[in-house]
């Protein structure tokens, strides 16, 4: 069970054009106590929309949709409520829709045919800042990534943030970086930016990927 900020339950949009896949999640979601489910969005438009009314901890966010589909309205939610994380959710795995998701903003992937337990996983991963991949489109991401990691150097950054973007491709949140390193989690969370910065990356699960790429990550 996580540990959710005063013990409140993540608060989850869904975003699917099939009432099916919605019931469905709904369903196991509501059987969970951290997690409670806020509202159903049938395209990207209404998503956008009820994101904007409801201001959720998490989306699920299907990829293929009419009207406005998951990338658009990703990159809409994020560019409006950057603090609200997206799961991106898709029936097969498609290379550039991979990457547009990921570099659009969403912090997770998963296939729409994934166990209840790895959707509910990705959820909590994504609410405590850490990815959470499925690894076909992890792998994806890492070929997809590897051809323009030489344009982004590592020596622009700084001896902490190494060891912080070492402890992000260990998938660690802010505040275990904060408890590793001895420093606040505020601290933790703006070594993430700037490294980001830096590397002219979008999200935590691109810093993520690199530092595998780069060898910084070591078991």
């Amino acid at each position: 069970m996580t540990d959710t900020a005063g013990g409140t339950p993540i608060r989850v949009l869904l975003v699917d054009d099939h009432g099916v896949v919605r019931r469905g999640l709904r369903g196991y979601l509501e059987l969970l106590d951290d997690i409670e489910v806020v509202g159903e969005a049938e395209n990207g438009v209404q998503g956008v929309e009820l994101s904007a009314e409801l201001v959720p901890d998490v989306v699920l966010m299907d990829i293929v949709m009419p009207q406005l589909d998951g990338i658009g309205a990703i990159s809409q939610i994020k560019a409006a409520q950057p603090a609200v994380q997206i799961v991106a959710l898709t029936s097969f795995i498609e290379e550039d829709k991979v990457l547009a998701a990921l570099e659009s903003g969403a912090s997770g992937f998963i296939l729409k045919d994934a166990d209840a337990d790895d959707v509910a996983a990705a959820i909590r991963a994504a609410y405590n800042d850490e990815v959470h991949l499925d690894p076909a489109a992890a792998r994806i991401l890492a070929k997809g990534m590897r051809s323009r990691n030489e344009e982004r150097p590592g020596d622009a950054l700084t001896e902490r943030e190494l060891e912080v973007l070492s402890l992000v491709g260990h998938g660690r949140s802010n505040k275990e970086i904060a408890t590793d390193l001895g420093i606040t989690e505020r601290t933790a969370r703006t070594h993430v930016s700037n490294i980001l910065g830096k590397l002219d990356l979008q999200s935590r699960t691109q810093a993520a990927l690199y530092a595998v790429e780069r060898k910084l990550v070591h078991h």
